[in-house]
């Protein structure tokens, strides 16, 4: 630097020995170290300096205290972190290990990307800090390859300056680690001719340039024509930069190369900016006498905006806005420790928050993976393993109800009500609405058998009207016999409010019609027995018991506990009456067309009416089982009301285990059951009688049989006496 302010052979400060005049602007070199040492002996006299250092943004050369008169055309590398994880994350690589240079500008760049790593789940199985040395090949370099040997992770960051241990030959010690690695790099444009001109450069065409002379010499042993070295050849007509000799690609502009270009162009615009200025405000004859100092520059560089032949801004200066971009290579090794760096893509950030990265192709032949966990498919869910880092995890099946559909979930998302999760619980199917159709054959059966049953008690109505006038159908009252078989018919036809899709309508018919019509079925049951027990009471003329029982008290009896089932129905109906419901928890796969109740405790009070008649009933009848009577009528209440309520005390705990309409189903036959327990019970033993006994539903057949039993049963009689009318 001092050889160059004073222009001669020897170091003389303060004085310039050369006659032309002095340059105005330092173009420096491409180490952040030379330009900080020469940085402060160039502000002693105010002169640009645009360094044109390679690599990322030194933020100790932006000190605008120490280097005023610095300029970098690097841009400040904020981006260069963030650049790295978005490749990292194009890849899917998560497990990572970690080697910079034990320095200031390694532990700020480490600091940068760990930040930009945490944000996008990006995990680090090692770092390690490099020291900064010029010793290629040493100790340090073999335990170095060492550790990256042993590293778990298959994806490896190296960041450092020339000089440190990142820069070791990667083409020949490390040729097999860092094949098909990743380099960044500033971006750079193409800069239109530039390749011509190196095809068509030649010595003669710039004979002034003796560096062409000398470059030729150097390369490719030989002498221009009318060089002043004779030591050499005559150089070939055709020898060109093209066929450079050897491994070196000179027809590639290089990244200094580049930021040197633009640093020229930069001082080109601020000097014409100048000229133009001190010519508009002078005459032309000023032109020839134009004398710039170096200080004068700086006002024009902080503020030079311009764009190069390449198309990329260039800007200089605090208040520049350029954004760093990167130029990706794969590094490709090939034998005779031979290499190429091809770029096969571009880190463009678009936003502050959006950036996008493009390949242009891709040399791996399968893209390696790594990775601390094996990611977690589609209907698993990550969770973390304790005492290591996020990025290592198990993957566990999502739970009933809930899917993921994406690759390391974090966790899984509940179905909505009206789906549910496949097998692989990795997407959504809608549920299928279900309740138990005549097309289903349960529900066919079910119909088939209510049918069956209803037509079955009404052949069964139809023997006794045909028989009315028989011993059988007139003993214990045969209105109320008429009554409880089109009662029975009735509920075997209720059931059939319970098949098929449900509306408003069936769910209030199938509740208040079910209460109803068995009201009634029990209170005609609960008559009849009362009709045996008052007839083998009578035991003389004139007793209150007989007039009870020739008045027909027992018939009141059915009006009377229908009519207080109809005003709890009427409550509830009036309150809060069953509606339509879906079900959609009870099965996953189903959506449950269902009645729901209303008021439940509307619901059970009826029901624990018809519950508690029916126990009532059946106490009644086993106090008078023992009743003697020609046809055992009291035997048949009995039984028939065990069969009853055993039916429905089989029904609660059933019903209540079951669901979907298999729960309908439950219900349904326990009415069919407990229907035809009544019919088959109080009325069998009388068909047969009727049908296949006809000698004894007679008076002769009567006696016969009072005769044989003799004075056992005198009370018969007397019952029946008082039952024929």
């Amino acid at each position: 630097a001092l050889l160059w302010l004073s222009g001669g052979t020897e170091f003389l400060p303060n004085y310039k020995c050369q006659t032309q005049s002095k340059s105005t602007a330092v173009v420096a070199g491409t180490a952040a170290a030379f330009s900080a040492q020469i940085g402060t002996l160039l502000e002693l006299y105010k002169t640009p300096q645009v360094s044109v250092t390679y690599g990322t943004f030194d933020p100790m050369l932006s000190d605008t205290d120490q280097f005023p008169s610095l300029y970098q055309m690097a841009p400040k590398d904020s981006s260069l972190a963030h650049a790295m994880v978005s490749l990292l994350l194009h890849f899917g690589w998560t497990w990572v290990a970690l080697f910079l240079s034990d320095d200031l500008k390694g532990e700020q760049f480490l600091r940068d990307l760990k930040a930009e790593m945490v944000k996008n789940g990006i995990c680090v199985a090692l770092t390690e800090k490099l020291p900064v040395t010029k010793t290629m090949y040493g100790t340090g370099d073999v335990t170095f390859m060492s550790r990256i040997r042993v590293s778990s992770a298959n994806v490896h960051i190296l960041h450092g300056e020339a000089g440190s241990l990142v820069t070791v030959d990667m083409m020949n010690h490390m040729l097999h680690s860092f094949h098909g690695g990743f380099s960044f790099s500033p971006h750079q444009g193409e800069i239109p001719g530039f390749r011509h001109f190196l095809q068509a450069v030649t010595p003669s065409r710039y004979p002034e340039d003796f560096y062409f002379s000398k470059l030729w010499a150097y390369s490719f042993d030989c002498s221009p024509a009318g060089s002043i070295c004779e030591k050499f050849g005559e150089c070939r007509p055709n020898t060109s930069l093209e066929f450079m000799p050897g491994n070196m690609d000179i027809m590639t502009l290089s990244d200094p190369s580049y930021f040197v270009y633009n640093a020229v162009y930069a001082l080109a615009h601020v000097l014409h900016k100048i000229i133009s200025e001190k010519m508009e405000m002078g005459s032309s004859e000023d032109a020839d006498q134009l004398q710039l100092h170096p200080w004068q520059l700086h006002p024009f560089l902080k503020n030079v905006r311009f764009t190069n032949s390449a198309g990329d801004h260039i800007s200089l200066g605090e208040k520049s806005s350029q954004m760093a971009q990167y130029d990706i290579h794969n590094a490709v090794n090939f034998p005779a420790g031979l290499g190429l760096l091809v770029k096969v893509g571009e880190f463009v950030p678009r936003t502050a928050d959006n950036v996008q990265s493009r390949d242009r192709c891709s040399l791996f032949p399968q893209t390696p993976r790594s990775v601390c966990s094996q990611s977690c498919l589609p209907g698993f869910r990550k969770i973390p393993q304790e005492g290591r880092p996020v990025c290592c995890f198990a993957c566990v099946f999502c739970p009933e109800g809930h899917i993921s559909n994406q690759t390391d979930a974090e966790r899984c998302v509940q179905c909505p009500a009206h789906e549910h999760p496949n097998s692989e619980r990795n997407r959504y199917l809608p549920k299928v609405v279900t309740f138990l159709a005549y097309e289903d054959p349960l529900g066919m059966t079910l119909f088939c058998t209510a049918l069956c049953f209803s037509a079955l008690t009404a052949a069964v109505l139809g023997v006794f009207v045909k028989h009315r006038d028989t011993p059988i159908v007139k003993a214990n009252n045969r209105a109320l016999s008429y009554i409880l078989l089109i009662s029975l018919t009735f509920c075997f036809l209720c059931s059939l409010l319970f098949i098929g899709r449900s509306s408003t309508a069936t769910c209030i018919l199938q509740e208040a019609t079910f209460g109803l019509v068995f009201t009634v079925a029990v209170s005609m049951v609960l008559a009849k027995t009362v009709t045996v027990i008052l007839a083998f009471k009578v035991t003389a003329p004139g007793r209150r018991m007989r007039r009870w029982l020739v008045s027909g008290a027992p018939n009141f009896i059915i009006p009377s506990c229908s009519l207080i089932q109809l005003t709890l129905c009427g409550v509830w109906l009036g309150t809060s009456p069953p509606f339509v419901d879906t079900d959609t928890h009870s099965d996953h796969g189903c959506i449950i067309i269902m009645c729901n109740k209303g008021s439940v405790i509307a619901f059970y009070c009826a029901l624990g009416y018809l519950g508690s008649l029916a126990l009532g009933t059946f106490t009644v009848a086993f106090l008078a089982r023992n009743l003697p009577d020609t046809f055992n009528e009291a035997k048949v209440l009995t039984f028939s009301m065990l069969v009853f309520c055993s039916v429905w005390l089989t029904f609660l705990p059933v019903y209540h285990s079951t669901k979907g309409k298999v729960m309908v189903a439950v219900e349904v036959f326990s009415i069919l059951a407990s229907s035809a327990g009544l019919l088959g019970c109080i009325f069998a033993p009388k068909c047969y009688i009727i049908l296949k006994r006809p000698d004894e539903n007679s008076l002769k057949g009567l006696k016969d049989k009072r005769g044989a039993k003799g004075n056992r049963h005198s009370k018969v009689l007397s019952h029946e006496s008082v039952a024929y009318f």
